[in-house]
């Protein structure tokens, strides 16, 4: 079964239904956007997840300090970092009790063969959060093992997407949303059928 992460929460009822669908993660965005949510509101929606689901908040272009405190304020466990610097950025947040997904934008080999001591990879597009896809096809282009694929993912693309590229996970915000910002239900559970739909 392949690892579901919904991105961009932002109120009881989309986290609650992301819940229902038995995604593995939920993503609560820091970074500035139309998804953007306080370390107060994340830590209330964070209440309502289970055991066993993971919450990760999804930072850009913020200071490791500001990382750590806000994850601790929000109460979070995970953090996905879209500029990491180095293994010591990694090792830094490490010893700050956290688990790191490193996000890179494709474009660069170079960035995905850096390996930081993250403790998971997810492959965005060129623009991170754009909700762009990219090409999936040249897999020689692509981490082997275990990584998560992000970037312009829907309920009609998700299942090709997991078949073309080999990633072990996928990672969706602006797919599953009637309008920037605004999660759809029912693209919600149309897009963990497709994901489901595939892996079976």
């Amino acid at each position: 079964m392949a690892f579901i992460k919904m991105c961009g929460l932002q109120d009881d009822a989309t986290v609650d239904l992301a819940v229902e669908l038995g995604v593995d993660a939920i993503g609560f965005v820091f970074a500035d956007s139309p998804r953007r949510v306080s370390a107060d509101r994340a830590a209330r929606l964070r209440a309502r997840v289970p055991e066993g689901t993971l919450s990760v908040g999804v930072y850009v272009k913020m200071t490791l300090d500001d990382i750590v405190a806000t994850a601790k304020a929000a109460n979070l466990d995970h953090v996905q970092v879209h500029d990491l610097r180095s293994a010591d950025d990694v090792r830094f947040l490490h010893e700050a009790g956290l688990t790191v997904i490193r996000a890179v934008n494709t474009g660069g080999a170079e960035a995905l063969s850096d390996d930081f001591g993250a403790d998971l990879l997810l492959v965005d597009g060129a623009v991170a959060g754009a909700g762009r896809t990219w090409d999936w096809q040249d897999r020689s282009a692509l981490p082997a093992g275990r990584w998560v694929l992000a970037g312009g993912l829907t309920p009609d693309n998700v299942a090709r997407a997991l078949t073309t590229s080999g990633a072990w996970g996928v990672d969706v915000s602006s797919g599953i949303e009637s309008s920037r910002g605004v999660k759809d239900p029912a693209l919600m559970r149309a897009f963990a059928a497709a994901v489901r739909a595939a892996a079976a």
